[in-house]
């Protein structure tokens, strides 16, 4: 396997657990059954997004996503939920072509020679501006090889797949690697004519094709309507498609096309922002897909390998899987999500009414495992605390920075920002040491408190416990401060100046933010010597959403974050999520507004702050003064989202400059652009739970 561009993106040799996924079960814990309208809904609806034509659709056991890329490197690529499954046509061409979608695409049902059933669409389509079109390659495999193939142009050998042709229509067809039920992709050329790899126009000057794509992957059972959200949740039918096409019983699916699977990290920032308009059912089948992928020793798993993308990896690592070599594989080679569970199953087990009522039977619902004996959701829980404490217990001993939560030897990426340059370089991320696992420790002594995981704690487990409460006054106190940045105001404005004119943008604004004081922030990260990494960030607005910062650190996040670029990360646009303008030189050309974690827009984060923002406003224990900058950033804040309603339900933007001010570019469009965006992305549907203090409270 060749090595991948992203840590996201990345071939996961850890094998960690090895889990069967009981969904049905997973969603049902600790609820009554409901009838299975959900799967017989119709989802179908389209996302424009800069060279990408999305159409999406959900029919019964049918769930998939066609994606038409125009330009100058079209493609063709249709993404299954179903085993994170998918088929991929790319092609070569010079000059940029433009695809048109001719009326809906329909769902497909149909048999392999073996008889087995496969799962899919069909769809017509009209490409315009090509003259000779050229077939380069076609994929089918797991979402994770076509990603691959798209970052990196290669393929694992072993699913290549040879097309025949039959008149007008050329085919691809294939088993899975173990002889399942597979793939197959299908084009019929309708107007124009396919000669030996090569597609003309027709009389017309157009090429018409049909498409029709399956996959053999076993179909997942839908979350939708009233079984997904309450009468709580905004009526945006965008975010509600996008939500909708992406819940599933069996787990929530991180995003379409590139993450159409369960990440631990996405579940749970989502289920926490979305909380109050999930129904119970929702949000216990989130938590039940995170508690039963956890590893033995209780780490949260950023991703799954399933499908013929867990085949691979047991093919390259030799293990030996028995009866099942497509048993899934988990990656835990991320820090963020292992500290998240916690507040997260504290804001619902604890503080949410719906969620206490259900608590007990909840944490006595028994998860399965393969290769495991099952055990319950409490002994899950309690095994995550224990490992979010014991990690905890050197720097609550011993404060210095050398003593806080690193990355794993040998990632350069360990929390939400996994490009390879996220943070910077640095090796102790700021949201997980100065937020995240603060409020993990915090949430275990109040779960001991309260008694509900007294039938899964072990004899020896009480003494650690019981310390929580002092680890976590420690850790608030001394691990925030190790992080502060303070930039004099002539080196800033210095700073400022220069960037701005690289950047070609105006720092005129910038410069009147910052005036003649000091500009303070908290890096984004500590490098291995426990050096900052001074990076305006984001990531501030975790500590809103999970912490109560005293009222001079509220001033100082919520200042340094919405001073206007290249001061701060406000842009006409959004909020930017990273601003490296007093960083050094190298880092500033690595964090761009084309790099993947760099100056560009992500949706997720806006709403973080949005609801960070909310949270401290209702707050009694601030004075008026905080609370009045507080009001303005809110409103700032909701103005910028505004500005990018037309993709906030995608996973990320960029931004071009022009005429003094920032306009929207979608991520991917450019071609030094790191990759492209999800058209749907589950945490950018939070704002269905987030309302915008400018519209009137609507009585539900």
């Amino acid at each position: 396997m060749s090595k991948p561009l992203f840590s996201r993106l990345g071939h996961l040799g850890h094998l960690g657990r090895l889990g069967l996924m009981m969904g049905v079960a997973l969603a049902a814990a600790a609820l009554p059954a409901v009838a299975d309208r959900a799967s017989e809904q119709r989802l179908s609806f389209d996302v424009d997004e800069g060279l990408n034509l999305n159409s999406f659709l959900r029919d019964g056991p049918v769930a998939a996503h066609l994606l038409l890329r125009s330009g100058s490197d079209p493609r063709i690529l249709i993404a299954f939920p179903a085993g994170n499954s998918g088929v991929g046509l790319w092609f070569s061409h010079g000059a940029p072509v433009r695809w048109e979608l001719i009326g809906r695409p329909q769902p497909l049902i149909v048999k392999d020679t073996h008889g087995r059933p496969l799962y899919g669409m069909t769809a017509e389509a009209r490409l315009s501006g090509a003259t000779d079109l050229s077939i380069k390659q076609a994929v089918l495999s797991s979402v994770r090889v076509l990603r691959d193939y798209q970052a990196l142009g290669t393929f694992p050998a072993e699913v290549a797949a040879n097309p025949t042709i039959e008149g007008t229509t050329i085919t691809w067809a294939r088993d899975r690697l173990d002889g399942a039920a597979g793939y197959r992709l299908s084009i019929q050329v309708t107007q124009g004519e396919l000669r030996a790899g090569h597609l003309t126009p027709g009389a017309k000057g157009f090429i018409g094709l049909k498409i029709a794509a399956v996959s053999g992957e076993v179909p997942m059972t839908p979350l939708s309507g009233a079984d997904l959200l309450n009468a709580s949740a905004k009526p945006d039918a965008a975010a509600r498609n996008a939500l909708n096409f992406l819940s599933y019983q069996e787990k929530f699916t991180a995003g379409s096309w590139r993450f159409n699977t369960y990440f631990g990290r996405d579940t749970l920032m989502s289920v926490r922002l979305l909380m109050p308009v999930l129904t119970p059912r929702a949000i216990q089948a989130g938590l039940g897909a995170v508690l039963t992928r956890l590893s033995p020793q209780g780490e949260v798993a950023h991703e799954e390998d399933i499908g013929e993308f867990a085949i691979l990896d047991h093919l390259a690592s030799g293990v030996k899987s028995g009866a099942r070599p497509d048993a899934p594989t988990f990656n835990y080679n991320m820090i963020d999500g292992t500290f998240m569970l916690a507040p997260v199953a504290a804001e619902w087990l604890l503080n949410d009414e719906r969620g206490r009522s259900l608590s007990r039977e909840f944490l006595a619902h028994m998860d399965s495992r393969y290769g495991e004996p099952p055990r319950t959701f409490g002994a899950d829980l309690v095994s995550n605390l224990r490992f979010v404490l014991q990690g905890a217990a050197k720097f609550a001993d011993d404060p210095r920075a050398q003593n806080l939560i690193s990355l794993k030897p040998g990632f350069s990426a360990g929390q939400w920002r996994d490009s390879n340059d996220g943070l910077g370089g640095g090796r102790f991320p700021y949201d997980v040491n100065a937020v995240f696992v603060p409020a993990a420790i915090e949430a275990a002594h109040r779960f001991f408190e309260s008694g509900l995981l007294d039938p899964y704690l072990g004899a020896a487990d009480r003494g650690i416990f019981s310390r929580a409460e002092s680890m976590a006054k420690i850790w608030r106190d001394k691990a925030g401060s190790l992080f502060d940045v303070s930039v004099a105001s002539a080196t800033a404005r210095e700073d400022i100046t220069r960037y701005a004119a690289e950047l070609q943008i105006s720092g005129d604004a910038a410069l009147r933010a910052v005036g003649n004081s000091p500009v303070r922030f908290h890096a984004l990260s500590l490098s291995a010597d426990a050096k900052s990494i001074p990076i305006v960030h984001s990531d501030e607005g975790f500590d809103l959403l999970f912490g109560s910062p005293g009222p001079a650190a509220l001033r100082q996040a919520v200042t340094a974050m919405m001073r206007p670029f290249p001061a701060g990360l406000l842009t006409d646009v959004g909020i930017v999520v990273a601003n490296p303008v007093y960083a050094t030189s190298s880092i500033q050309s690595q964090l761009t507004s084309s790099a993947y974690h760099g100056t560009v827009i992500w949706s997720w984060q806006q709403a973080v702050l949005a609801a960070g923002l909310r949270r401290q406003l209702r707050r009694e224990d601030l004075p008026s003064s905080v609370k009045q900058l507080l009001r303005g950033a809110e409103m700032q804040l909701w103005s910028a989202i505004r500005a990018g309603h037309t993709l906030r339900n995608s996973e990320l933007w960029s931004w071009t400059f022009a005429s003094g001010s920032f306009h929207i570019a979608p991520f991917g469009a450019k071609a030094a652009d790191a990759d492209e965006s999800n058209a749907a992305q589950l945490w950018s549907t939070v704002y269905l739970a987030i309302p915008d203090p400018s519209l009137p409270r609507v009585a539900n």
